[in-house]
C-alpha cells in the first residue's frame, strides 16, 4: 500500500506537491467557525511561500550561495491580525528539562545531505517541531482524524499519538474520530476520542476507526467540517487520499477556512517481507529446480522489494517499476534463471507489484481501469510471470521445474507495526501536532 513508504523528510516540514489541508498522515482544517471576523479574510486567496530564494549572511554580500527555503503556508499569511498565545509546553515538566524546548523559525532541514565543496547549499524546509507561540487556544480546538484507502503497519500508533499529543501537550480535550473513511464525514457517527480510548490500539493492525475506498464528495464534506465546527483535520491516507485532500483544500480555500498534513510503516513491511521470502527459499531449495516467486507491495516504486532483497541475502533477483526488464533472448529473466537453477539447483526472485505492468498490457490486453480512489488497477505481474515462467521451460526447453508463488501483500499490510515504525509515526504526529498548534497549515511532515 503507497502508505508504506516512510516519508523522506524526517523532521521536516516540507511544502506539499499536491495535498494541502489533509494528507497521508494528518492534516489539519482550521475551520471558519473558530476565525472572528471571518468575512473580512473569506475572499483572500491563501499565500503560499514556497521556494523562497533566501540570501545566507555571508561575507561577501555579493555571493550567492543558493541557499533556498522550500517554504509552507502559515495561517497569518492571509490572516495578518491573527492572535498568537505561549505555548502551553513552557509550563511542561517533561520539557522543562530540554534547553531547547522549541523549533526557532530559522531552524532549517537541508534536502540534499550530500553536497559538494562547490555546489550551492540548496533546498530547505523548516524543522518541525514545537514552536514558541501557538495560534489556538487548546478549549477552542475541535479536532477530528480520518482514515481513508488501503492498510498499512502503523496507522493505529498514529491515531493514539495524535490524540495523545493533542490531549498531554496542549490540553485539547475535543477530538473526534470520523469512522469509515472519506464518506463517514456525512454518513457515518463519530466516535469521541480521549487518551483513554486508543491506549493499546497501537497493539492492533488495520485501523481502529475503519476505512473506505472513494465515497468522496467535497462539498459535503466541507459543509461537514464547516457544520461541526472542527478546526483541525488529521487525514491518514496514501495517494488517492492526498488527491481527495487536494479537492477538500481548493473548496475550503474558496470558502475562506484555514488547514494540515504527514506519512509511515516501512520498516514494518519491509521485515513482514522477510518471512515471505524465507518461506520461498525454504520451500525451493528443497525440491530440485525450484523456482520461487515474492510480490511485494509497490504500485509506482521498488523500495520494499528492494530493501526486503537487500535484507535477505537469499534473493537471486529483484524486479522493480523503476528498472524495465525482459524475458527472452540474451541477458533476458529466463536465461538468467537457467544459469542459476544449473549453478545453485534453484532460484528466488521479488517483484514488485508495479514492475513490468508494460509486457503485462501487452499480453493480456489490458483496460486502463481505476479503482474507486483514482489508482490504476494493475495486473497481477506475479502470477502472470510465474505462468511465463513456467510455459518457457516446461514447454520450450523441456525441463521439469517447481514453482513456489506467494504474495503476502494483505499480511504485510494489516500486522502491528515494529518498534521502528511506532516511534517514527510518534515523531510524525506528534510533529503535526505542533505545526498545527503553531498555525502551519498545508504541509507534510
Amino acid at each position: 500500500m503507497d502508505l508504506s513508504i516512510s516519508s523522506p523528510f524526517r523532521g521536516a516540514f516540507p511544502a506539499p506537491t499536491s495535498t494541502f489541508i489533509l494528507n497521508p498522515k494528518s492534516r489539519c482544517s482550521h475551520s471558519l467557525n473558530f476565525f472572528k471576523h471571518r468575512n473580512s479574510y473569506s475572499k483572500n486567496p491563501l499565500f503560499s511561500r514556497q521556494k523562497i530564494p533566501i540570501r545566507a549572511q555571508v561575507s561577501d554580500p555579493a555571493v550567492d550561495d543558493g541557499f533556498v527555503i522550500d517554504d509552507v503556508p502559515h495561517l497569518t499569511d492571509f490572516l495578518p491580525d491573527l492572535p498568537s498565545y505561549p505555548n502551553p509546553l513552557q509550563n511542561s515538566q517533561a520539557y522543562a528539562i530540554v534547553k531547547q524546548t522549541f523549533v526557532r523559525p530559522e531552524d532549517v532541514v537541508a534536502q540534499k545531505i550530500v553536497v559538494q565543496k562547490d555546489s550551492s547549499r540548496g533546498e530547505h524546509f523548516r524543522r518541525a517541531g514545537p514552536c514558541e507561540k501557538v495560534y489556538f487556544k487548546s478549549e477552542e480546538v475541535r479536532a477530528c482524524i480520518v482514515t481513508c484507502g488501503g492498510l498499512c503497519p502503523g496507522i493505529n500508533t498514529v491515531i493514539r499519538e495524535i490524540v495523545c499529543g493533542l490531549n498531554y501537550m496542549y490540553g485539547v480535550d475535543d477530538i473526534l474520530g470520523i469512522q469509515g473513511g472519506y464518506r463517514g464525514f456525512y454518513s457515518k457517527n463519530t466516535l469521541i476520542l480521549t487518551p483513554k480510548v486508543v491506549n493499546d490500539i497501537h497493539k492492533r493492525g488495520g485501523t481502529f476507526l475503519l476505512t473506505s475506498r472513494g465515497g468522496h464528495d467535497t462539498q459535503k464534506i466541507v459543509d461537514n467540517i464547516q457544520d461541526r465546527g472542527i478546526n483541525q483535520v488529521y487525514i491518514i491516507g496514501g495517494d488517492g487520499t492526498q488527491r481527495g485532500a487536494s479537492r477538500i483544500y481548493e473548496e475550503v480555500e474558496k470558502r475562506g477556512l484555514k488547514v494540515i498534513d504527514k506519512s509511515f510503516g516501512f520498516d514494518t513491511a519491509v521485515e513482514e517481507a522477510q518471512r515471505a521470502i524465507n518461506a520461498a527459499h525454504v520451500e525451493v531449495e528443497s525440491v530440485e529446480n525450484g523456482i520461487g516467486i515474492v510480490k511485494l507491495m509497490g504500485r509506482y516504486s521498488g523500495f520494499i522489494a528492494m530493501f526486503a532483497t537487500l535484507a535477505s541475502r537469499d534473493v537471486d533477483c529483484c524486479l522493480i517499476p523503476e528498472s524495465p526488464f525482459y524475458l527472452e533472448g540474451k541477458g533476458g529473466l529466463f536465461e538468467f534463471i537457467e544459469e542459476r537453477l544449473k549453478e545453485n539447483g534453484h532460484i528466488v526472485i521479488v517483484v514488485a507489484e508495479g514492475a513490468g505492468q508494460e509486457y503485462l498490457a501487452q499480453s493480456m490486453q489490458g483496460i486502463d481501469e481505476k479503482d474507486a480512489s483514482g489508482n490504476r488497477l494493475l495486473l497481477d505481474v506475479g502470477l502472470w510471470l510465474t505462468q511465463n515462467i513456467k510455459d518457457h521451460f516446461t514447454k520450450e526447453r523441456k525441463m521439469a521445474i517447481n514453482m513456489k508463488y506467494i504474495d503476502p501483500t494483505y499480511m504485510i499490510r494489516a500486522i502491528p507495526s515494529n518498534a521502528s515504525d511506532n516511534i517514527y509515526c510518534t515523531l510524525l504526529a506528534q510533529s503535526a501536532v505542533h505545526g498545527a498548534m503553531a498555525g502551519y497549515t498545508g504541509f507534510t511532515v
